[in-house]
């Protein structure tokens, strides 16, 4: 194992305060319990979003914390989830007296310890929504998940549901629009590699020289097949085909198209990948009207790519362009 750090059981502390002190000007990290906040003191009367999940996805989630998106984010162990207290107290922490909008990932742990934080919150008087995201079209169960995984889209919900909060929009309505964005986004992945969990100091699967793992999970759980490697225009039409068969979009559809990297891709392969899956969805008929190529949500140093189509509409279009400052995402300011 070859990884920058020190020691296992230090690195995301250390970490995320590398990460306060390149990014002071955004961000605060408290450290007991473990959490992201905004630098400026939170909106009063401006709904606040919460979303976390285990480290090494990053800049999901922290990442992404600032004006325009999250206003806190909690960490937990590498692919670990958050503990319900520190959900609990970041919650406390970013409640303006609007209401709190939890963003929860479709992973067993997530949605578990989201939920006793919710209880927690709400029998403190605040106001708690969740939005639980499971666009994966790659598999219905997998050994991390009840139901479809949530990846790409996540980030597409944190920035869109950003945007109407930051506008003042209230609780239930960030909420439903959060709703509406992980219900037309659908996702799908593959790898080149496996990563390696620090604790663990071995590669999380085996892939052979010729070999990709398709439909792959962002904690490296198994996909829908093992194949054998393929150009990277094959590779955009094995991520594509299942995502355009999975909901009816229509010719004329406005969409955003996001290609993630998983960690270890550069972004010039990335953009050969969304060259193609563009062509594939206006072979379709469809408005490529939005895009975002990069790695946002990533696991940890695996190589792979994942495709992520979102079905837009006015409002989410609105959001979307909406001013954002973040360290991982920065427009319109």
């Amino acid at each position: 194992m070859k990884k920058l750090i020190n020691a296992p059981d230090d690195l995301v502390d250390e970490a995320l305060e590398g990460m306060a002190l390149a990014h002071a000007e955004l961000l605060r990290v408290n450290a007991a319990p473990r959490f992201v906040t905004r630098a400026e003191a939170k909106g009063k009367g401006k709904v606040a979003l919460l979303s976390g999940g285990g480290s090494g996805h990053e800049p999901l989630h922290a990442g992404f914390v600032g004006r325009g998106m999250l206003d806190a984010a909690c960490p937990g162990a590498v692919f670990t989830s958050p503990t319900p207290d520190q959900i609990f107290e970041a919650t406390r922490a970013v409640d303006g007296d609007a209401g709190v909008l939890h963003i929860i990932k479709n992973y067993t742990g997530d949605v578990m310890n989201f939920e006793m934080a919710a209880e927690l919150a709400r029998e403190a008087g605040i106001p708690v929504e969740g939005v639980l995201v499971n666009d994966d079209v790659a598999v219905e169960d997998s050994l991390y998940t009840a139901g479809r995984r949530g990846v790409g889209t996540t980030v597409l919900v944190e920035k869109i549901c950003g945007g109407a909060a930051e506008a003042g929009r209230p609780l239930e309505e960030v909420a439903a629009l959060g709703r509406r964005v992980n219900a037309r986004g659908r996702s799908m992945g593959v790898a080149l590699s496996a990563c390696t969990v620090p604790h663990a100091g071995k590669p999380s699967f085996e892939l052979g020289a010729d070999e990709m793992e398709v439909g792959i999970g962002i904690h490296g759980e198994p996909g829908r097949r093992r194949a054998k490697l393929e150009p990277a225009d094959r590779v955009a039409e094995i991520l594509m085909q299942p995502i355009l068969d999975d909901l009816p979009f229509e010719p004329g559809d406005d969409v955003l198209l996001f290609v993630n990297g998983m960690g270890g891709t550069p972004l010039l392969e990335l953009y050969v990948v969304y060259r193609k899956a563009r062509a594939i969805a206006q072979g379709r008929g469809l408005k490529v009207a939005r895009s975002l190529v990069g790695s946002y949500i990533t696991s940890l140093e695996m190589a792979g790519a994942s495709a992520t189509l979102l079905k837009l509409d006015d409002e989410m279009l609105r959001w979307w362009d909406a001013p954002v400052h973040t360290p991982a995402l920065r427009w319109g300011t």
